[in-house]
């Protein structure tokens, strides 16, 4: 089992981002946080790598219903995606697939939760 399913598009590094933003806001997501890893890298090691940007997005909904199943969660969450530019105008796009992180914690519930989770991220890779 693969841990991300991921979509490669022809499209700017900045409009594929925008694109992702909003796909993720129709599927209930918000993005809480955005790490720019090509800058962090470069500040931190002052090397150069190509656009690269991880997206820490969360669904309430499913996050509350996750934590209530089991506590611990949120040191699984939030859901990131990644969006990294290849050559300029190729863009992939990949999400984590949930099922795949919470099969370290033995939880029927929570894998049902994950599942619902799965189809709603890869609605938003699939749709752009």
């Amino acid at each position: 089992m693969s841990y991300y399913f991921s979509k490669t598009i022809n499209d700017s590094f900045e409009n594929a981002l925008k694109k992702t933003t909003e796909s993720l806001k129709n599927e209930g997501f918000g993005v809480l946080t955005e790490i720019d890893m090509k800058v962090t890298l470069k500040n931190k090691l002052d090397v150069d790598i190509r656009n690269y940007k991880i997206l820490g997005a969360c669904n309430p909904s499913f996050a509350y219903k996750a934590f209530q199943v089991e506590d611990m969660v949120g040191t699984m969450l939030p859901c990131n995606i990644v969006v990294q530019e290849y050559e300029p105008g190729k863009v992939t796009i990949a999400a984590i697939d949930p099922i795949a992180s919470m099969m370290a914690i033995k939880n029927d519930t929570l894998g049902a939760i994950a599942e619902e989770v799965r189809g709603k991220l890869k609605k938003v890779v699939d749709t752009l």
